[in-house]
């Protein structure tokens, strides 16, 4: 059955250990299932998961199990199919044991009318060979369009700690999909949100679920505060808008039910 738009469930940076919390206090599996908590609750039926890179801490290849287990709960709990790419984080030979993973760590899917294809990023650029299979795959024109999904951001970070950490071979990459049917290019890696454009192609790189890089840090470190987000993205035949979340309690300022809300679309006076 088809709809007037698609919803893409975006989860970036996940970082799960095998054991210890990062950092002493981040369980980014256990953030994995509050983010399926709140998109439930919040009555949001996505037609896809996309998880774009560093699933695991560095060093935690035990972790990739779990996640294994729980990618496939959050899954049928949203009742979304859910893909993920690897980052530099992942471990290529032990990340093999996640569904899509076995053979290659990139690959195409065509969701109704969307196509989505993941690449891998892991070594921080694409190769050729895969970039000379992403050409292969975007020969042939698919529905609304293609959704592009790695790891490493296409475009440079603002923050001058940042700016050289996005992917290694962006020129060919834009290259490989100038005048394709592209739509958009899902990114993470650099723990803030952000939006940008290559080779005429919007490019949303999307916050991190284990940790938010702290933007005044100085030209010469990065330093992270503890605020878990994902984001939500929605595209229709002509357009997408993106927007992040977070998984933050807070004490509302004020809670009104929607149907008090004027014609005009202001919220009524409190007092």
């Amino acid at each position: 059955m088809t709809t007037e738009r698609h919803t893409i469930l975006h989860i970036s940076d996940i970082h799960a250990t095998d054991g210890e919390l990062l950092y002493g206090q981040v369980d980014g599996i256990g953030r994995l299932y509050r983010v399926a908590q709140y998109v439930a609750e919040a009555g949001l039926t996505p037609e896809a998961i996309v998880i774009t890179g560093d699933l695991a801490q560095s060093g935690h290849g035990n972790a990739y199990p779990r996640l294994r287990n729980a990618f496939a709960e959050v899954s049928s709990l949203l009742g979304a199919p859910l893909f993920s790419t690897l980052g530099n984080h992942d471990e290529p030979a032990q990340a093999r044991v996640l569904d899509g993973h076995a053979i290659q760590h990139y690959r195409v899917i065509e969701l109704d009318r969307l196509r989505i294809v993941t690449l891998d990023t892991s070594t921080g650029s694409i190769p050729s060979d895969q970039l000379d299979w992403l050409r292969a795959v975007l020969a042939v024109p698919y529905g609304w369009g293609t959704v592009l999904a790695m790891h490493h951001a296409p475009v440079p970070s603002p923050l001058p700690a940042l700016a050289r950490r996005g992917l290694g071979n962006s020129a060919e990459l834009a290259a490989a999909i100038k005048n394709s049917d592209v739509r958009l290019i899902l990114a993470g890696h650099y723990h803030h949100t952000m939006s940008a454009e290559i080779a005429g192609i919007p490019v949303w790189v999307g916050p991190s679920l284990a940790y938010e890089q702290i933007m005044n840090a100085g030209p010469h470190e990065v330093a992270g505060q503890d605020s878990a987000m994902f984001s939500i993205i929605q595209l229709t035949e002509t357009g997408f808008s993106a927007a992040p979340v977070s998984l933050l309690s807070s004490t509302p300022l004020f809670t009104i039910p929607i149907g008090q809300a004027t014609v005009a679309g202001r919220l009524p006076s409190t007092h």
